[in-house]
C-alpha cells in the first residue's frame, strides 16, 4: 500500500486507507452530458493526491479489465471496488440483477478489487424526481430483498471472491437506523455487510459513529463525506427527493456538517481491521472546475486528522 493512501507514522490509523470515487467527482450515471469526461476524471483524481479508486457506475469507466487496468497504470490507481444498481424485492427483477452484477463482478475480480457496493434503487428517480416505486416495501416484497439479498452477496463472494456491501441511500428502502437495523438482523454476516455511507446515514437520521460503536462487525467498508443536518431535517419535513436536496447544497466538504470526522477515524481505528474509507460528495451535476480543488481540500483536511497522508 501506498504512503499517501495510508497514514504509516501513526498506529492507531495505519489500517486505514483512504480512496475516491467518480461520485465525489459529480459523476452517478455511466453516461451523461453534465459530467466530466471520464479520462480527466481519473486524471484529476490523481492530480488530488489519490492512489485507491472505486469505480463508480459501471460503464463509466473501462469495463474490459484489461483497459481498465490500463487506465489504473497510467494514473497510479489500485482498483478495490465496484458498485451496481440492482432490483431485490421484486422476483421478476432478478434475472437482470444478476446479470448486471455478474457483469460487475467479472470485470473486478479481474483487476483484483475485493468490494461490490451494492446500491439500492430509488423510489423516486435520479432526474426528474418523479415516484417509480412503493415508498415502504410490503412484508413480502421485504423478505424477498432479504433473500436476494444473501442470494447476490453469496454468488458474488462464492464464484467471484467479492464481498458485498449494501449502501444505505436517501430516497431508498435503506435509509434509516431502523432500516439498516432490520437488514443487520435479517441478513447473513458472510454474504452480507454494510457500506458505512456516512454522509446518507446522516440524511436519514442516523449517526455513523454510533453505528460503528453499535455493529463493529458488520463495518468492512466506507463511503466518507458529510451532510448539513439542518438541510437534511427540512428535505424530510417538506418531502424533498433525494436529488433536489443534493441541488440545494445537502452535500458539504468535511469539516463542514456531520458526521465529526475527527470521532469518526477515531471510532474506525478502533475497529482495528484494514477497512477503505472512500471520498464522495453528491454534486450532480456541477461546473467542472469545481471538484479537483474541492477534493484537495477534503484529502488535506482528511490527512491533518490522521486518513491518508498528504
Amino acid at each position: 500500500m501506498t504512503s499517501k493512501a495510508r497514514n504509516l507514522t501513526d498506529p492507531r490509523y495505519s489500517k486505514l486507507a483512504v480512496g475516491v470515487c467518480p461520485d465525489q467527482w459529480g459523476v452517478w450515471f455511466p453516461q451523461d452530458e453534465k459530467q466530466i469526461e471520464p479520462r480527466q476524471a481519473m486524471k484529476e483524481m490523481a492530480e488530488a493526491g489519490f492512489e485507491i479508486l472505486e469505480t463508480g457506475p459501471y460503464g463509466y469507466f473501462p469495463t474490459d479489465p484489461k483497459e481498465l487496468t490500463r487506465w489504473c497504470d497510467e494514473f497510479g490507481f489500485k482498483v478495490v471496488a465496484g458498485t451496481g444498481w440492482g432490483i431485490l424485492h421484486k422476483a421478476e427483477a432478478w434475472p437482470e440483477t444478476e446479470k448486471t452484477f455478474r457483469a460487475i463482478a467479472e470485470t473486478h475480480a479481474a483487476v483484483g478489487a475485493e468490494y461490490i457496493v451494492h446500491l439500492p434503487p430509488l423510489y423516486r428517480d435520479d432526474k426528474s424526481w418523479q415516484w417509480t416505486d412503493d415508498r415502504v416495501l410490503r412484508p413480502d416484497a421485504w423478505k424477498l430483498y432479504v433473500e436476494n439479498a444473501n442470494r447476490l452477496g453469496q454468488m458474488l463472494l462464492d464464484e467471484y471472491g467479492l464481498k458485498m456491501v449494501l449502501h444505505p441511500h436517501g430516497d431508498s428502502h435503506i435509509e434509516t437506523p431502523e432500516d439498516i437495523d432490520r437488514i443487520f438482523k435479517a441478513t447473513d454476516p458472510k454474504y452480507v455487510n454494510l457500506c458505512l455511507d456516512t454522509g446518507h446515514i446522516v440524511y436519514g437520521g442516523g449517526d455513523p459513529i454510533q453505528m460503528v460503536r453499535d455493529y463493529p462487525d458488520r463495518i468492512t467498508y466506507v463511503h466518507i463525506k458529510s451532510f448539513d443536518v439542518a438541510l437534511s431535517k427540512q428535505a424530510h419535513v417538506e418531502d424533498w427527493p433525494f436529488g433536489e436536496a443534493v441541488a440545494k447544497g445537502a452535500a458539504v466538504r468535511p469539516p463542514a456538517g456531520a458526521p465529526d470526522m475527527v470521532a469518526l477515524i477515531d471510532a474506525l481505528s478502533k475497529l482495528d481491521r484494514d477497512i477503505y474509507c472512500v471520498c464522495e460528495q453528491d454534486r450532480y451535476p456541477c461546473a467542472p472546475d469545481f471538484p479537483l480543488p474541492n477534493a484537495i481540500k477534503t484529502r488535506e483536511y482528511l490527512a491533518s486528522i490522521g486518513l491518508g497522508t498528504l
